[in-house]
């Protein structure tokens, strides 16, 4: 591995990167409540303002950008600088599923509830070949209870969503294997990743008791190593954001021993490939308010709705 390079500063908790073929960097600044554009020279520029907590994002098949909107938290100062996500806030204002318009910066709201209630705390989806995505909702805390989470699987036309995995603890990233045929969830709170395997879009196998959701268990954590958002390289390994022991937890495919990228934030909060090669690997620290670079030893997997 490289050193890492800085490509942007002064951002209010970026997360949910989507590197573009020309070479900008979309991301969402969850404090700030904005979808915003990074240059390659760390030039920015908002490109909307959904407000509430936008998180995951992902470009769609008819190129607008879909945001998982949790709704937004209490923002609580860390000593030495930079701030951490609490609590639901005061002014929750209710998960969503959100479409933007590049070119206008509109914000269409596609889903706030799912079939057994409203979404809670939306965090991440990944789109598949056949013109749906998958989603987690991790829920939102609150001072004496927190929600079950669970993952769920929506047309991008607004016309379906179904609740695929229910209960999960905080589940939070998630993608797809290169062949498209596995899903992968990680659960923040457990230090956990699962796998899935899919027969059909919105359709997963799902295994008996004593599996607590169905699925294989691919990676857990015995340490004080909390996971974020996730993306899967050619290899088929998943790349996780880790938070505390920070870094990117790299897992292979088939859930061998796992190894630690290092990052200087605590709050290492996702990873997406981009680049020629897409051996680029862009990744959010979020405390410190950073989009940084690193050369990837492997090219990450074509993402369904980015044209190369």
């Amino acid at each position: 591995m490289t050193a890492i390079r800085e490509i942007a500063s002064g951002l209010r908790f970026p997360e949910g990167p989507i590197a573009l073929p020309n070479g900008d960097v979309l991301l969402v600044e969850i404090e700030a409540g904005t979808l915003t554009r990074v240059k390659p020279d760390g030039r920015t520029e908002v490109v909307a303002t959904p407000g509430g907590g936008p998180n995951g994002a992902a470009m769609g098949p008819d190129g607008k950008v879909y945001l998982c909107n949790n709704g937004g938290f209490e923002w609580l100062p860390i000593k030495g600088g930079g701030k951490r996500p609490g609590h639901q806030p005061a002014n929750y204002s209710g998960g969503r599923i959100e479409r933007v318009d590049l070119a206008t910066g509109q914000v269409e709201v596609l889903y706030t509830h799912g079939p057994n209630g409203p979404l809670r705390g939306p965090n991440d989806l990944v789109f598949d070949g056949h013109g749906g995505f998958w989603f987690t909702d991790l829920g939102k805390g609150r001072h004496r209870d927190l929600d079950r989470g669970g993952v769920f699987y929506a047309r991008a036309d607004g016309s379906s969503i179904q609740e695929v995995i229910y209960p999960m603890m905080t589940p939070n990233g998630i993608g797809l294997s290169p062949d498209g045929e596995r899903l992968y969830v990680a659960e923040t709170q457990t230090g956990r990743v699962w796998a899935f395997e899919i027969e059909a879009p919105g359709v997963v196998k799902k295994l008996p008791f004593p599996a607590p959701n169905g699925g294989t268990l691919l990676a857990g954590m015995s340490t004080f190593r909390l996971f974020d958002s996730l993306a899967v390289d050619s290899g088929g390994h998943v790349c996780v954001a880790s938070l505390f022991e920070a870094g990117i937890t790299v897992i292979p495919p088939d859930g061998g021993p796992s190894h630690l990228v290092p990052m200087p934030d605590l709050y290492t909060t996702n990873i997406c490939f981009g680049g020629p090669d897409l051996k680029t690997a862009f990744i959010t620290l979020s405390v410190s308010g950073k989009l940084v670079a690193m050369d990837w030893p492997r090219p990450g997997v074509p993402l369904h709705g980015l044209n190369r």
